[in-house]
């Protein structure tokens, strides 16, 4: 699926959406970006699922704020190869890795009740283990 083909694939439908709908979806778009940049700084908050999010409601809220998603150099080939077969890239895995590490380490040094700090670190370890499962190239 080309880089248009994609896009035009994730927009179409945006127009026939109810209005509030529409402003819904733009504001938990804008909502995902804004947590995915503060992920970036905070490694208990994740940022590429929140980028996916952003991707997904802004294709069906506002195709301009799609289509910069897609061009965007970083974030662009990331949303391209998920919504072209769920591809994650190894980078993306291994940097995810380090930064889930980080947070775990966070949580067990900040969290005063240590039950909850492992709880969550469980549920990351699922999270990786499939993230570590998806693809890393798209097939020929």
């Amino acid at each position: 699926m080309t880089e248009k083909s994609a896009s035009n694939a994730a927009t179409v439908g945006a127009a026939h959406l109810p209005l509030a709908l529409r402003w819904a979806l733009l504001a938990l778009a804008l909502l995902s970006l804004a947590l995915a940049l503060i992920g970036l700084f905070l490694p208990l908050i994740p940022t590429v699922p929140f980028v996916l999010l952003a991707a997904w409601a802004a294709a069906r809220s506002s195709p301009r704020l799609a289509r910069w998603l897609e061009r965007h150099p970083r974030l662009g080939p990331l949303i391209l190869d998920w919504r072209a077969g769920g591809v994650v890239r190894r980078g993306a895995k291994w940097l995810a890795t380090v930064l889930t590490g980080c947070s775990a380490a966070s949580m067990l040094w900040l969290f005063h009740s240590h039950w909850l700090a492992w709880a969550a670190i469980g549920c990351m370890g699922i999270v990786l283990a499939w993230l570590w499962r998806r693809p890393e190239r798209l097939p020929d």
